[in-house]
C-alpha cells in the first residue's frame, strides 16, 4: 500500500510535480500552500510522511519543522529548498530532518528519499514495538512486602553509576533485576550485553569478554570484539561471576579501575565506558575467604548489594505470578486466554517452590500445554502439589518456614506469620553475620524498621554471636 504524503511548499508547479511523481507509484498525496495550514491538515487527519520548503510565507519552513517535532515526534519529514542556506540546512537536520533536497527536484532523488524515510520509520517503530515486548517479557512481577523493597531500591540505584551485586538462589530473577537496573537508567537506549560465566569454559571466557586477534590461538581465524566493546556505552551484566576463574577475574578487576581493556593477542589499550552489573547464586564472602575468589574485585562489584528473593520469601506473590504466566503460554500456544479454577492457584501457592520463579514457570507452561479448553485444579501436576494437603499445620510451618511448634499446635494465620517472619529474620540476620545495616539492605526494609521488629520478636544476638 502507498503512504500518506503531505507536501507543504508556497509554489503551485511543486505541489504538482511532487503529487504526479509520488502518486505513480501508488501514493496517496495531499498539499497546502502554507506551514500554518499544513499543521491544520496534521491536527485533523493522518499522515506517513510530510515534504516540507524551507522558504514559505508566513511561518517558516524551520519553525514548522520544530512545531511538527514537538506535535509528531515520530512522524519523517523531508525538507525542501532552492535557496537555502547552509546554516538553514544544517539547522533542519539537527531538528531531525530525515533528508535535505535542493531544487530543482530530481524525480529519481525523490522517490529514493521518499522511500528510505519511509522504511526508516517503519523500522524504528518495529524496533520500537518489539523493545516494548521484550520489556513485558521481562516485566518484575510482585506485591508483596520484599518485592516492594526490591523495587524501591532499583529506583534508587538504576540512576546512578554505581555497581550492583545481585544475589540469590538459582532461578529467582536475577537476570530480571539486571534488565530492570539498565532499563531505569540513562543507559537505556544503548546495549544490554549478558554473559554467563558458568557457561564459558576457562579457556574461552577473555576471549568472550575481551575479544581476540586473528590468530592469537588456534582457531581464531579473524578479529573479535569482546562482551567489553559491545556493551560500550551501556551495561554488562556477568551473571554466575563467582564460575569465573582468577586469571579471568584479574583482567576484569583491571577493566574496571582504568575503563580499558585489550583483546587476546593484542596490545592496543580500548576505552570503555561500561556500567558492570554482576550476579551469582553463590557466597562470595565465603569463596574470597577461600581463595577463589579476588577480595579486591569482590568489593568493586559490591558497591551496591541487592538481594533477589526467592518464592518461600514472597508466597503472596505465587498467585499473581502464575496467572501471569497463564496469560503469556495461553498468547504463545493458543492465541487465546483459557479459564482456571480458583483452585489452582491455592494449590500452586501451597508448593515450597525450591526452583523459585523458574520452576514456577515451567510448571505453568506444562500446564496450558496438556490442559483441555480451561485449566482445572486435575491440570496440576502432582510434582507441583507439595505436602500442603496432607500435613498438619505445624508440620506445613516446620517444612517452609523452620518454625518449630508443639505437637497437635494449630496456629492462627497471625500467629504464623508472626513465626515465619522472626525465622525469617534470624536466618537473614545470620546470613549477614548479625550486621544490621546489610540485613536489612537484603530485607529491603529501613534499618530503624529491622531494629523495631527486631525489638517485636524479642531477637537478639547472644554472646556466642548467635540469636535469641
Amino acid at each position: 500500500m502507498g503512504a500518506r504524503i503531505l507536501v507543504i511548499d508556497d509554489e503551485k508547479n511543486i505541489r504538482r510535480t511532487l503529487r504526479m511523481v509520488l502518486e505513480g507509484p501508488g501514493h496517496q498525496v495531499d498539499d497546502a500552500d502554507s506551514a500554518e495550514k499544513g499543521l491544520a491538515k496534521l491536527e485533523g487527519d493522518f499522515f506517513d510522511l510530510v515534504i516540507l520548503d524551507i522558504r514559505l510565507p508566513g511561518m517558516g519552513g524551520i519553525e514548522a519543522l520544530s512545531t511538527i517535532r514537538e506535535r509528531f515526534s515520530r512522524l519523517p519529514v523531508i525538507m525542501i529548498s532552492g535557496h537555502a542556506s547552509l546554516a538553514e540546512a544544517v539547522k533542519s537536520v539537527q531538528l531531525g530532518a530525515h533528508d535535505f533536497l535542493e531544487k530543482p527536484l530530481d524525480r529519481d532523488r525523490v522517490l529514493v528519499s521518499v522511500r528510505n524515510a519511509l522504511r526508516s520509520d517503519r523500522l524504528e517503530r518495529e524496533v520500537a514495538q518489539l523493545r516494548a515486548q521484550v520489556e513485558d517479557r521481562y516485566e518484575m512481577i510482585g506485591e508483596s512486602a520484599v518485592m516492594r523493597g526490591l523495587f524501591a531500591a532499583l529506583e534508587k540505584v538504576a540512576p546512578t553509576k554505581g555497581r550492583v551485586l545481585i544475589t540469590g538462589e538459582s532461578g529467582t530473577g536475577k537476570e530480571l533485576i539486571a534488565r530492570a537496573v539498565h532499563r531505569l537508567s540513562d543507559r537505556v537506549n544503548a546495549a544490554f550485553v549478558m554473559l554467563n560465566c558458568a557457561a564459558i569454559p576457562a579457556e574461552l571466557i577473555e576471549s568472550e569478554l575481551f575479544g581476540h586477534e586473528r590468530g592469537a590461538f588456534t582457531g581464531a581465524q579473524g578479529r573479535k570484539r569482546g562482551m567489553f566493546e559491545l556493551a560500550d556505552g551501556g551495561t554488562l551484566f556477568l551473571d554466575e561471576i563467582g564460575d569465573m576463574s582468577l586469571n579471568a577475574q584479574a583482567k576484569v578487576l583491571r577493566a574496571l579501575q582504568s575503563g580499558e581493556i585489550s583483546r587476546v593477542g593484542g596490545e592496543q589499550s580500548i576505552s570503555v565506558d561500561v556500567r558492570v552489573l554482576a550476579a551469582t547464586n553463590k557466597d562470595l564472602e565465603a569463596a574470597v575467604a577461600e581463595g577463589s575468589f579476588r577480595d579486591d574485585l569482590y568489593f568493586r562489584l559490591n558497591v551496591v548489594p541487592i538481594h533477589s528473593p526467592s518464592l518461600s520469601e514472597r508466597t503472596g506473590d505465587i498467585p499473581l505470578l502464575a496467572r501471569a504466566f497463564f496469560e503469556d503460554f495461553c498468547r504463545e500456544y493458543g492465541g487465546r486466554p483459557k479459564p482456571v479454577e480458583d483452585g489452582v492457584y491455592e494449590m500452586l501457592g501451597a508448593r515450597g517452590w525450591p526452583g523459585n520463579v523458574r520452576e514456577l514457570r515451567n510448571v505453568v507452561e506444562r500446564m496450558v500445554i496438556l490442559s483441555g479448553s480451561s485449566i482445572t485444579t486435575a491440570d496440576v501436576p502432582p510434582d507441583a502439589i507439595g505436602n500442603a494437603t496432607s500435613r498438619s499445620s505445624g508440620g506445613l510451618a516446620q517444612d517452609l518456614f523452620g518454625v518449630p511448634l508443639p505437637d497437635g499446635d494449630s496456629p492462627s494465620l497471625r500467629e504464623f506469620r508472626d513465626r515465619a517472619e522472626a525465622a525469617f529474620i534470624r536466618s537473614v540476620l545470620a546470613d549477614c553475620e548479625w550486621n544490621i545495616s546489610r540485613a536489612a539492605v537484603k530485607l529491603g526494609v529501613e534499618r530503624t524498621n529491622l531494629h523495631k521488629k527486631m525489638r517485636g520478636f524479642g531477637i537478639k544476638r547472644d554472646e556466642n554471636g548467635g540469636g535469641a
